[in-house]
């Protein structure tokens, strides 16, 4: 069977910094460990990556988005960040499908 990378969360995870870095959240800091990662972004953002799914907490609801596709995850990240309005959050230079994203009350 073939290495697919967003099974290991270590993997996808890093695979989603990369893609936090190129968009600017260039200060994160993983750690990994039983069968997750957890990937910090900022003070009021960490991300977890489990069962296949990429978690974080946005405005008191639970988001989720495929860990098979760490782009859009950052995709969601970056739009979230720019639409509360922070000044240290970097400005989307393009929009990317958001299919598989889901949001859960918490």
């Amino acid at each position: 069977m073939a290495y697919l990378p967003w099974r290991d969360p270590c993997e996808a995870t890093r695979l989603l910094r990369y893609a936090l870095h190129r968009k600017g959240f260039t200060h994160t800091y993983q750690s990994n460990g039983n069968g997750m990662s957890v990937l910090s972004v900022s003070a009021e953002l960490t991300v977890w990556c489990k069962n296949g799914s990429f978690v974080w907490n946005e405005d008191g609801l639970v988001a989720t988005h495929p860990s098979d596709d760490p782009a859009g995850a950052a995709s969601l990240i970056q739009r979230h960040y720019r639409n509360q309005g922070r000044s240290s959050a970097p400005v989307a230079t393009s929009d990317e499908d958001e299919e598989g994203s889901s949001w859960l009350p918490h």
